[in-house]
């Protein structure tokens, strides 16, 4: 897929069309912006167009007006997992409370919960106070217990957050999830807003631009080291340099291990009338999911649709990421089945919109922000598909380590957290696989003994449960 077939005038797109529905409806018409036009010299140069790079530039021109910012992409900005994600902005970590607790201490892990659930609405006062359009409505996270075994986790995720005092997460009963298949309970939590992501990462880039930040598109890096970006259109001088790329990270011989790009899918149906969607009983704002070990997560998207993803294309040798990766007819007809068996009233919805792309995830499932005041390099990422949200935070964390500011958040337990490095082939691509092998025989053996997972409980480390 060349840029140019991905993003320039299009028609209303088909089943298989390689942009996402995100785009297609972003209300931009993607013309990209120009390239770097040769050598140059910045304060701040940002490696990656997406949410990170565009939050940090946003936050530094906050923190100093007068620092002069570049940012630098391959593409177009937003091309990646931040414009074709579900939508969700959330209060989720990669790590749960008691994983950073037993890392890092009950102090910073309550901290770091803290800063990600104010950061759900501090993304919504800033799309707000610009005039970004992303259809941001904060209506929460409904997860469907619909086995004994789920409504036990249900449970114990409501038991947790009681227990650290600073999640605000509810148990419902079956009356109040009778518009799921199967449902007899199901877990609450009011930290999440459905968006467009499309919209929001777009509109960011606009704003931007006002503020005179500079952004070259179809500018690919080669690499970079201190003080100095390289690229096919010419190198970049800066005191400060950022890099910003998530699951692109594995594409870049320094980052190659740091990440492995783990593809997740998506599909969207036709708008659902109003009736339909009281008797599915979800309502505007509200995202949701179950309990299952191969993910799955969804939104009523401001039109009406259902917006529908999750988990299970296979992980490609070497980390490769290629566009033609972003479709698999076997997992969007999993996905269509998958949303049939949960929500009945949606099975005969047509699927309008299919897509996907990869997200980024480190060896231990942990998100980081890191930045060395000595070389001026900073980085940011790992987000395992909960970076809606996350993006934000780690651009104030970057825009306040550069600037010097000593806040809050630069104390978080994930500033200068170090991941291991994955394996090397074939090591990576044989676990990697194993991993989301493993969640759908978890779910089948669940579903066939109705007692937790052993091969959940043994593969969970792999895949970050």
């Amino acid at each position: 897929m060349s840029t140019s077939a991905a993003f320039g005038p299009h028609q209303p797109a088909e089943v298989g069309d390689p942009i996402s529905f995100w785009h297609e409806t972003s209300g931009d018409d993607l013309t990209p912006r120009a390239p770097l036009p040769g050598d140059t010299e910045t304060d701040v140069a940002i490696i990656g167009g997406g949410l990170t790079g565009l939050w940090t530039a946003y936050y530094l021109t906050e923190r100093d007006p007068s620092l002069r910012v570049t940012v630098l992409e391959k593409r177009v900005a937003g091309f990646g997992a931040s414009g074709r994600n579900g939508g969700w902005c959330s209060a989720l970590f990669p790590a749960s409370t008691a994983a950073l607790e037993r890392r890092h201490g009950r102090e910073a892990a309550l901290a770091q919960r803290r800063a990600m659930i104010a950061t759900v609405d501090e993304v919504g006062r800033v799309a707000a106070a610009e005039g970004i359009d992303c259809d941001f409505v904060k209506g929460g996270t409904i997860a469907y217990a619909r086995s004994a075994v789920q409504l036990d986790a249900a449970r114990a995720e409501v038991a947790e957050a009681e227990k650290y005092g600073v999640d605000a997460v509810e148990l419902w009963g079956a009356e109040a999830v009778d518009g799921a298949r199967g449902a007899i309970g199901a877990s609450f939590d009011p930290a999440c807003a459905r968006l467009h992501p499309a919209r929001l990462v777009r509109g960011l880039a606009r704003v931007l631009e006002r503020r005179g930040v500079v952004i070259h598109e179809q500018t690919e890096v080669l690499g970079w080291e201190q003080g100095l970006v390289r690229s096919t259109r010419g190198t970049v001088r800066a005191r400060h340099v950022i890099a910003a790329l998530e699951g692109y990270a594995a594409t870049m011989p320094a980052t190659h291990r740091s990440v492995l790009p783990l593809y997740s899918l998506m599909i969207a149906t036709e708008p659902l009338d109003d009736a339909t969607w009281d008797a599915m009983g979800v309502a505007h704002g509200q995202t949701f999911t179950d309990f299952r070990h191969l993910l799955v997560y969804g939104q009523r998207t401001a039109d009406n649709r259902v917006a529908f993803g999750g988990r299970g294309a296979r992980y490609h040798w070497g980390s490769a990421i290629r566009d033609g990766y972003d479709r698999v007819p076997r997992v969007f007809d999993h996905l269509k089945a998958t949303l049939g068996d949960l929500f009945p009233q949606a099975a005969g919805a047509a699927v309008t919109h299919t897509w996907g792309g990869p997200l980024g995830v480190p060896r231990d499932w942990h998100a980081a922000v890191r930045y060395d005041p000595a070389t001026g390099f900073g980085t940011a990422g790992g987000y395992v598909g909960d970076g809606l949200s996350t993006t934000n935070l780690a651009g104030r964390t970057l825009a306040d380590l550069v600037t010097g500011t000593d806040s809050e958040i630069v104390h978080l337990p994930w500033v200068g957290h170090r991941s291991p490095r994955w394996e090397p082939e074939p090591l990576r691509f044989v676990g990697a696989n194993l991993g989301t092998i493993a969640m759908g025989v978890a779910d089948t053996e669940e579903r066939l003994t109705r007692r937790p997972s052993i091969t959940a409980r043994l593969m969970g480390p792999l895949v970050g449960h």
